[in-house]
């Protein structure tokens, strides 16, 4: 591998992952999670989204939770994002106080349309609409989930050019931008990813106003795997969610997201600091687990504890 420079690991439970248990789980828990995310020395995590309460009521309470940290202060400086699928849901992110905004939009239009009920170029539309009303907000952060990179459960294998000219289009706003890679099915094989990443990666190499992250799934176990090709690549952000909580509920047979305990025990017994404490990220997912009616995944935080050392 390259040297090995360290990765940034950001948590996506309390959005990607919650958004798929169906019974509503209290403010309350949801902020108790967080916190002992937070204790885990994250500097990174998605919290929420700001989308329709019909659609995914779980994310109902969203600006509730960003509000109670707001008012909480902190000796180390996190980074609290929430996703937006729209214009509304940018507008009310902005107006709830929050800087750091997940825009996401597919790769393929049959997804796009099941997931936020618009064609691409509708989404694109919605996207400068947030881009103009962040430029006069100071603080303001932009990242675009690319939904679909590598599969699509509708269309099968993405064209990579359906991806590069969602990127162009972007990259056309003038404004700095994280582009998160997402395997949304966990039908991206390594080889794909590698080559992809690695393509995204040199193109962009000279402009400093880009930047690349890969959200992936483990539904057929290829996860931690992926990460790696990853990040081979040049790829030095990942996504990952606590106990391997989530799933795409608009993408069909898309089950969790890569367990982020098995990817800081990887990268840290590599040699590749993560910056995450893995023994009180373990005590938070041990929380996830005792939430009622949730799938989880992952292997690392099934295994006695004194057999993981990291």
């Amino acid at each position: 591998m390259k040297a090995q420079e360290p990765v940034q690991i950001v948590e996506v439970a309390p959005r990607d992952g919650f958004q798929a248990v169906k019974p509503f789980i209290p403010t309350h828990t949801k902020i108790a999670v967080v916190e002992a995310l937070m204790e885990a020395e994250y500097r990174r995590l998605e919290v929420g989204a700001f989308v329709s309460p019909k659609a995914i009521p779980q994310m109902a309470d969203t600006a509730k939770i960003h509000a109670a940290f707001a008012m909480k202060s902190s000796t180390r400086p996190v980074r609290l994002s929430t996703l937006v699928p729209n214009a509304i849901g940018g507008q009310m992110a902005l107006d709830a106080g929050v800087r750091d905004l997940v825009f996401v939009l597919s790769a393929s239009e049959s997804h796009n349309h099941s997931n936020v009920r618009r064609t691409i170029a509708e989404s694109q539309e919605e996207l400068e609409i947030i881009v103009a009303a962040g430029r006069q907000i100071d603080g303001f952060q932009l990242r675009v989930n690319i939904a679909t990179v590598f599969d699509c459960p509708y269309e099968g294998r993405t064209p990579e050019k359906a991806v590069l000219n969602i990127i162009e289009h972007a990259l056309e706003m003038g404004i700095p931008i994280e582009f998160g890679l997402c395997d949304t099915t966990g039908r991206g094989f390594p080889d794909h990813v590698a080559t992809l990443c690695d393509e995204l990666v040199d193109q962009h190499k000279f402009d400093t106003s880009v930047a690349w992250a890969f959200h992936g799934h483990d539904t057929y176990g290829l996860g931690v795997a992926n990460a790696l090709f990853a990040y081979e690549a040049g790829i030095r952000v990942f996504d990952a969610a606590a106990a391997g909580l989530g799933g795409c509920p608009f993408a069909p047979g898309a089950s969790g997201n890569t367990a982020s305990e098995d990817l800081v025990f990887t990268f840290e017994n590599m040699g590749i600091s993560t910056g995450v404490d893995l023994n009180k990220l373990l005590d938070a997912t041990a929380l996830i687990d005792a939430l009622p009616d949730i799938d989880t995944g992952g292997h690392v935080r099934l295994l006695p504890r004194l057999r993981i050392s990291a």
